[in-house]
């Protein structure tokens, strides 16, 4: 049917393959469509534009009843058939007489025989969306109506039409109708194969992301984290300038989860996002969301996806301000995100310097206002903070395959912790170890964390070794008081957050020196008994949480 083409680009390398029919014309006439639709909107308008080309409809149930409710023929798929919809309609498309009229070959005479023998008409486009079954599992519908909503007829019709596109027009989302219509109108009620190979292309990628939505529920429906065969799939959501480079190509998939997301938040000013502001943003909402609005403002500031400064406070404007101030030069150019309402006191502060992206459940209009007044600032709004404690999967390219992971959940309480030293923590010292313990689990490892007073004042990411990112966080920290014209170094009476255990001593050691008063950690190392005899010696408290955060 197809010749593959292989051919030179201009500096002799060899192109994309692309392929074409060279036994066909390129444009195609609708005469007959076949359409059922979930989702009613634009139908009607459709169903009157394909009539008024002279195009026959077959239809389902629901649409044929809603294009004959606006006075449009329409031809019962039961009548093509001669055979009811039975079991509640689980079985009314899988027939010969419309898989036949599909998937023929136009060009090739034992297919033309068998329609004439058989009395099938082809069908020349096929206008199929599928039972709203992410929809359902949006909305946490129980497992009978996601199994009810699991589509069967629906992905067999479009893929054959998607197999047959030298012949056949599928179209599987509203979305499309309008560049159908366009083509209709400017091919004289033809379409081209370039079109119709596009169109195919999002079928086959519309079912195959279909059906992972169904193969992933089941997995965590049956409680296999291990499945024999893993598949994920989004919607093209937006396509993007380039990569994290700009010889990088790249877009940003919808995995149709509707909870509080980057993906889905509504961008209220300001340029397009780039890749990078992406991945940034999310990293900022995801660690401003370990703080609920309950806990009081918090404000998160990332570059390069690493937090450079986080605080929690009594007025969102202060919260800013000291998660600023941890590492100004590092905020200049970052990403914000903060878990309340954004006030016009808090724009002002935020516009006093550069920055990228601004995340925040909602911002009143005043501060709109304010943020307008610096039009390349992207703004985006998130309704709600999402759920820190919800566990999607985590997914990272290797060579030959990839890795897959459920996300890193676990919320530290108080009540998790375990004193190891002879002294034990103060409230303060603990209401501060807990926050440096939630900013940890966001940074790079080897991630080291200094705060006070619910401030960061010192991170440390990223290192191959942990007394690497002990000294990166005290110099970051000197950095700040420098910066701020502080009398005292602001490490003293701190604490510090080791997303793993320290492997020696020195670590601990270096913290001592800087004038930290208290300590949390995993636990763990062959080493704990002399690190905690450290911090003994040195008067510090020290906590084991059990728990690792890893992060690469």
């Amino acid at each position: 049917m197809f010749s593959f083409l292989i051919t030179p680009d201009k500096a002799g390398h060899a192109a994309k393959p692309h392929y074409e029919s060279p036994r066909m014309d390129d444009l195609i006439p609708i005469r007959r469509a076949l359409i059922s639709v979930s989702d009613k909107t634009g139908l009607v308008d459709l169903g009157r534009a394909l009539v008024d080309y002279g195009v026959e409809i077959i239809s389902t149930g629901g649409t044929a009843q809603v294009l004959r409710e606006h006075d449009l023929n329409i031809t019962d798929v039961t009548t093509i058939t001669g055979f009811p919809e039975i079991m509640d309609g689980r079985v009314k498309t899988l027939h010969p007489h419309i898989h036949g009229g599909i998937l023929a070959q136009r060009d090739n005479t034992t297919h033309q025989g068998a329609l004439d023998t058989h009395g099938i008409a082809p069908i020349d486009l096929v206008v199929v969306d599928l039972y709203p079954f992410e929809a359902a599992l949006t909305a946490h519908a129980d497992p009978t109506t996601l199994i009810e909503n699991i589509d069967i007829g629906g992905p067999a019709m479009i893929r054959a039409a998607a197999k047959n596109h030298t012949f056949v027009t599928v179209m599987v989302q509203r979305d499309q109708y309008l560049a159908l219509l366009t083509e209709l109108a400017e091919n004289n009620g033809q379409t081209r194969l370039e079109f119709r190979q596009k169109m195919a292309l999002a079928a086959f990628g519309r079912t195959a992301t279909y059906d992972a939505a169904i193969s992933n529920w089941m997995a965590q429906a049956h409680d296999d984290p291990t499945p024999p065969y893993r598949a994920f799939g989004g919607m093209c959501w937006q396509a993007l300038r380039y990569g994290e480079n700009p010889h990088q190509t790249a877009a940003l998939y919808a995995d149709g989860s509707r909870e509080a997301t980057i993906t889905h938040a509504h961008q209220i000013q300001g340029k397009s996002l780039s890749y990078n502001n992406i991945a940034d943003a999310d990293a900022a909402l995801r660690l401003v969301a370990e703080f609920s609005a309950d806990d009081g403002p918090a404000c998160a500031i990332i570059k390069h996806a690493n937090p450079c400064g986080v605080a929690q406070g009594q007025t969102l404007a202060a919260t800013y301000k000291a998660a600023f101030d941890c590492d100004r030069n590092s905020a200049f150019g970052g990403i914000i995100a903060v878990n309340h309402t954004l006030d016009p006191t808090t724009a002002k502060a935020i516009i006093e310097t550069f920055v990228e992206v601004v995340v925040a459940p909602s911002v009143d209009m005043a501060a709109q206002s304010i943020l307008a007044t610096r039009p390349g600032l992207r703004v985006l709004t998130t309704g709600a903070l999402p759920d820190p404690k919800h566990a999607p999967l985590t997914i990272k390219q290797v060579t030959g395959g990839f890795l897959v992971q459920s996300r890193d959940t676990a919320v530290l309480t108080e009540q998790n912790l375990r004193v190891v030293t002879a002294r034990a923590p103060t409230a303060a010292e603990i209401k501060d170890m807990v926050f440096a313990w939630r900013v940890a689990k966001h940074v790079t490892s080897n991630a080291i964390v200094y705060a006070k007073q619910g401030q960061t004042i010192g991170i440390g990411a990223g290192q191959m070794s942990r007394i690497d990112s002990v000294w990166i966080a005290t110099q970051k920290a000197q950095d700040m008081a420098e910066t701020l014209h502080l009398t005292t170094q602001p490490t003293m009476g701190a604490v510090i957050a080791s997303d793993a255990f320290f492997p020696f001593a020195d670590g601990v050691l270096a913290a001592a020196d800087a004038g930290i008063t208290a300590v949390i950690q995993p636990g763990g190392s062959r080493r704990d008994d002399e690190i905690i005899a450290t911090a003994d010696a040195a008067g510090i408290a020290m906590v084991f949480t059990g728990l690792r955060h890893f992060r690469h």
